[in-house]
């Protein structure tokens, strides 16, 4: 039954990895499938990837989760720029990729990695992956000294993280400068997931008096770690390879017009080239352009109209705001609302 269930579950979650969502007969049609077909139709996967799809079909359940779940969150980061993640919300399993060694790209990469990660953690902690669940170094230990011991359910970020980086990491095959700058991002965005995993606590003890404690390890709130990686974003360092004498093949990344070898650290994004303005529509940059996007003509931030229309102008349209207002409750059980409208103005790029 576990399994059936996860098959059914894979089904119900089809949208998020790039297949057809089917009807009532979903459950009759992926068992006759089978994970090979179920593989070799989810688009975006490298040849590495798709073996592993058909050796954990299961977990891709979780997988596609975490890239749905990332693609949204870089969407809310960067609402109000012209690159707003639009492409990243195909429904493929990794959105339409950038083609660029862009800073937008190293976002991209860092908040897709630390979905993934975060996805199998949830499913590991909630049992809807046969391999993994609470975190068992974490069961047991007391420290009589501080008056606190380990219990509940931690989650397991450590088995999490390895996961992602065995299905995440394997895009990247052939050793190149953009593939030391992918791998690097993918390792910035799962170590800022670990570096927030939140520990809570739980009192004991007669009228609360915390003689001890039980604790717990807990993700944050996904909405978190993508404010760290957009302030990642806007700290990005730009960088350039370092070659080997005998291979010349890329050997590691060190910071561009830096006389000294300085690698960047280890949670600094990084990007090999400057980004394009994003103003027009272009598929090989995933660029969709700003042309009708909605802006801000009195702000002073990245959603100006001058800034976001990138100077071709902007159209003005007027609509009523309508909502409930002065609302009173009424004994019993009634509440009543007026309803109140007020005229705005709203400005779109030309």
């Amino acid at each position: 039954m576990r399994g059936t269930r996860g098959i059914l579950h894979l089904c119900r979650t089809l949208p998020y990895i790039g297949l057809v969502l089917c009807g009532d007969g979903c459950l009759s049609s992926v068992l006759a499938l089978g994970a090979s077909i179920i593989c070799s139709r989810i688009p975006g996967l490298s040849p590495r990837q798709r073996a592993f799809c058909h050796s954990r079909p299961d977990a891709m359940v979780a997988i596609g989760r975490g890239a749905h779940l990332a693609a949204e969150e870089c969407q809310h980061q960067f609402q109000h720029h012209r690159w707003n993640c639009t492409a990243l919300g195909d429904r493929t399993l990794f959105g339409q990729e950038l083609k660029l060694g862009c800073r937008e790209m190293a976002f991209s990469y860092a908040i897709l990695s630390a979905g993934i990660t975060y996805a199998i953690i949830s499913a590991c902690t909630h049992g809807n992956l046969t391999d993994c669940g609470c975190d068992q170094e974490k069961i047991g230990y007391y420290d009589k000294g501080r008056g606190w011991r380990w219990g509940g359910c931690s989650v397991d970020v450590a088995h999490g993280i390895l996961f992602s980086q065995d299905f995440v990491d394997a895009r990247e095959v052939k050793r190149s400068t953009r593939t030391l700058m992918n791998l690097h991002n993918n390792h910035v965005g799962r170590q800022m997931l670990e570096k927030h995993a939140r520990l809570e606590c739980k009192c004991h003890g007669v009228s609360g008096s915390c003689t001890l404690k039980t604790c717990w390890v807990t993700l944050p709130n996904f909405r978190e770690i993508g404010f760290v990686l957009k302030e990642k974003y806007d700290q990005a360092v730009m960088v350039e390879a370092v070659r080997g004498r005998r291979q010349q093949q890329p050997a590691f990344l060190k910071l561009r017009n830096s006389h000294i070898h300085r690698k960047p650290t280890s949670t600094e994004l990084v990007y090999i080239e400057p980004s394009p303005t994003f103003c027009e529509e272009d598929l090989v940059t995933g660029s969709i352009g700003t042309q009708g996007r909605m802006c801000n003509r009195t702000s002073l931030h990245t959603d100006n109209c001058e800034l976001m229309c990138c100077g071709r102008g902007y159209s003005t349209f007027q609509y009523t705001h309508v909502w409930q207002c002065n609302c009173k409750f009424h004994w019993c059980c009634q509440v009543i609302c007026n309803k109140c409208s007020e005229d705005m103005h709203a400005y779109t790029c030309s």
